[in-house]
């Protein structure tokens, strides 16, 4: 279904994508291919879908997703979340989730590798992380911490304008659906102890300690 939609947004023949990708018959194709995207292939020329595909890292396998906005998904395949952030990315976008390519995650895998390599400090792949306007606020601020830095709840609640909003900041870095890239990993308890991290604590610290150059041969 994947490599059909491509096709179709191409302005290959509606014939040639059925057949040439296995089916016996139209209706067989068209029933399917709704069922998927939601809407009949011939109304899909302008469609998009959610790309998604996955990476090896020093932490674990990542899945990575893209539009054509940018990147919209790096998440942890053991996150219990991942299944409820897929529902949310279907219902942001308003359309299907596929495995395939996209120039955006071999952009991403690419810097990936280089940031766990110590050679990037900042991610350049465009990013959308659609949310609430509180939300997106707080991921914003994410965003300016500074590599190698971290900050406390309370002080990123400052920093969006939403003094005393600790817990609330701390709920919307629990929803963010693009680890690393947007950093949710530096933001700390007060005092300086982790707190908590959906990837497991122990990503966290790893993350913390790569960026800060900690155990890194020169």
């Amino acid at each position: 279904m994947g490599k059909a939609i491509e096709q179709i947004r191409r302005g290959t023949s509606l014939d040639d994508v059925a057949l040439g990708n296995g089916y016996d018959s139209h209706s067989g194709f068209r029933e399917a291919f709704a069922r998927t995207f939601g809407r009949p292939p011939g109304r899909s020329r302008q469609a998009g879908c959610i790309v998604v595909s996955w990476v090896e890292s020093p932490i674990g396998p990542l899945v990575v997703g893209a539009v054509e906005e940018g990147i919209c998904l790096l998440e942890f395949s053991d996150r219990r979340m991942l299944e409820a952030q897929f529902t949310t990315l279907r219902k942001r976008f308003g359309c299907a989730i596929v495995p395939g390519k996209h120039a955006h995650l071999d952009q991403l895998k690419q810097e990936l590798a280089q940031y766990f390599a110590g050679e990037l400090q900042e991610f350049q792949v465009p990013v959308i992380y659609p949310g609430t306007p509180f939300q997106q606020a707080v991921w914003d601020g994410l965003r300016r911490i500074p590599y190698g830095e971290t900050c406390s709840y309370e002080d990123l609640a400052l920093a969006v304008g939403a003094r005393g909003a600790q817990r609330a900041v701390g709920r919307a870095n629990g929803m963010n659906r693009v680890a690393i890239v947007l950093p949710c990993h530096r933001v700390v308890n007060k005092g300086g102890q982790l707190g908590g991290y959906g990837g497991g604590l122990w990503r966290k610290q790893f993350l913390l300690d790569l960026e800060r150059g900690v155990n890194r041969a020169d």
